[in-house]
């Protein structure tokens, strides 16, 4: 197993337990109490990190999209995100799109 498969896979089990906690201990935290604040950043953190690497050193068919492209979708996505404050699909839809068109445009 490839070492980005390692922590990939590493990443996504612990985001499962934080989500599986979650929902043991729903009815016994308050949405402001600090172990919640917490999973949400670990998960926001993770998020990021990944984000990250697919745009920055991306591996597989990514690999093949201009980093042109692949910035101007993760600034949509930026944009849209802070625009529609919390629209996480639309946000996530809108820099796929911008994606597609800098590929399309860079052809």
């Amino acid at each position: 197993m490839a070492e980005a498969d390692l922590a990939l896979l590493l990443a996504a089990l612990a985001m499962l337990l934080l989500r599986a906690l979650g929902l043991l201990v729903a009815g016994a935290l308050r949405p402001d109490h600090p172990l919640v604040a917490w999973a949400a950043a670990v998960s926001q953190a993770t998020l990021s990190a990944f984000v990250a690497l697919a745009v920055l050193a991306p591996g597989g068919a990514v690999a093949a999209i201009p980093l042109p492209a692949r910035l101007a979708g993760l600034a949509a996505g930026l944009l849209a995100g802070v625009a529609l404050r919390r629209g996480l699909l639309a946000s996530l839809g809108l820099g796929l799109l911008a994606l597609i068109l800098a590929r399309w445009a860079l052809q």
